[in-house]
Order: C-alpha cells, then structure tokens, then sequence
C-alpha cells in the first residue's frame, strides 16, 4: 500500500505573476534568495525571466549590480536581439544574453532561467561522471540532467541552437566545466531545480572527500524515486513561498 501524498499536501497551484510588476520582485527576490545560499558568483551568472504576455522578451541583472543589491526596478529588459526594451544606465552581460535568450526562444515553457557558477556546481560539471545516485537530492535528476560540452565564455551566438539542443525538454543541466543550469515554468520551479541541484553536488563532493566507499543507488530504485519527486504543475510552491517569507524578514528591500 502506498501513501497518497495528495492527501496530506495537495499540491498549490503555480504562482505565475500576472503582471510584470509581480514578477519583477519574484525576480529580485530570486537573485536574493541565491546570494543569501551562497549560490552567486559576485557580479557574474544571472537569473532571467520572460515577461508576461506573449513574445520573447525576458528581465536580467543589471551588469556590474551584486545579487544582494538588485531590486525589482533595476532589472533591465531586453528583448531575443539583444535591444532593451526600456532604458536602463545599467550594460547586459554579453554571455547572459547569449544563454538566456537560446532557451527562452527554445523552450515556450521557459518561464525562467537561472545559471550559477558555485564551487561544488562547477566541480562536479568537471568531472567525466557528473552527477552520481548518491543522495535523495541527486535522485531526483536521476536520468533527467543533461550534459552540454564546454565551448568557452558564451559569447558565440550559434551556440545558443547547441544549448537548446542539449537540453531538450530536461530542467536542468551541467554546463561541463561551467556550472549548473536550471529552467522553470515560473521562477519558483527554476529556484526549487537550482537550489536542490547545487545541494546535490554539495553531498557528492562531502562523500567524495571523506575517503569511504562510495554506496550509489542503483537504476531502478533510482527511477521510482525520480518518479516519486514528479508532482506537475506547482512543483517548488511550498519552498518558494516560505523562501520568500523568510527573505521578507531579512530584508524586504527587494521588492523596491
């Protein structure tokens, strides 16, 4: 017999902002939450999110802004060309636009991208193996992490067809010797894919290094929890809502 989770957690329905208003400080919120989880890279990596409406056009970082110091109206945003769409003083990373446009122009269900560059993200990225079935947190990219092959910084523009290629209808990604990469229906999903995709990595370096042998789960027990932490539409709710709860009562400046 087995237990309907359903019955005790029903699951919420996505929190998709209806206004680019909203998601500007779900955005802000999410470049905080990474800082505040030690997941940025100073200045560098970003989070995007496409704007409501219809078309292409997504919110970034302003270029040379910390993510602990972004706030709803400073992101900048552009459109798939690279144009901004409203005057902003602040420059696009170049490598951001090249990424992050590849797949909200791919994937329609993009609703939001986040890359980091962490230590243990890039470690694992660099090795031949990449993620291993030692944790419950790496179960669940079980079989459905894709790999994309070094190219050098992002700059190059036919590389966005390989990065959606590589990833295909997966949600997240080892960038090889880059770092990881998420993508979600909102940015609550992407934020849930990242911070559980960066622990991950965080246990298999801890295993690595304690010089014991290795106890990997095998494929098939693998699958069914993969499967097990399948749940549709709302997935990352209950963690985005209490993320945001929590950076509420750190700083809600944020939302500015």
């Amino acid at each position: 017999m087995t237990l309907d989770v359903n019955t005790l957690a029903p699951p919420l329905a996505p929190s998709a902002p209806a206004s680019e208003a909203e998601l500007r400080v779900d955005l802000a919120a999410c470049y905080r939450l990474i800082a505040h989880f030690g997941m940025d890279d100073t200045i560098y990596t970003h989070i995007t999110a496409r704007v409501p409406g219809g078309g292409h056009g997504f919110l970034i970082n302003p270029y040379g802004m910390a993510f602990d110091e972004i706030t709803a109206s400073s992101l900048v945003k552009i459109g798939i060309d690279g144009e901004k769409l409203e005057a902003s003083p602040w420059p696009v990373n170049p490598p951001g636009f090249v990424i992050h446009s590849a797949l909200h122009m791919g994937r329609a269900d993009a609703g939001c991208v986040i890359h980091t560059h962490t230590v243990a993200g890039m470690a694992v990225a660099a090795t031949e193996q990449g993620l291993l079935p030692l944790s419950q947190w790496a179960l669940e990219f079980h079989d459905r992490l894709a790999v994309h092959d070094y190219e050098g910084i992002a700059t190059d523009l036919d590389e966005r067809e390989r990065l959606v290629r590589d990833l295909g209808a997966r949600n997240a990604m080892l960038l090889r010797n880059h770092g990881l990469l998420t993508v979600g229906r909102t940015v609550a999903e992407a934020f849930y894919f990242m911070y559980y995709l960066e622990h991950a990595c965080r246990v298999q370096l801890a295993a690595q290094s304690s010089g014991a042998a290795l106890r990997p789960v095998g494929p098939n027990l693998a699958e069914h929890v993969a499967q097990q932490c399948e749940v549709g539409a709302g997935k990352g709710e209950r963690l985005w809502r209490a993320m945001r709860r929590k950076l509420d009562r750190l700083d809600p400046s944020y939302r500015d």
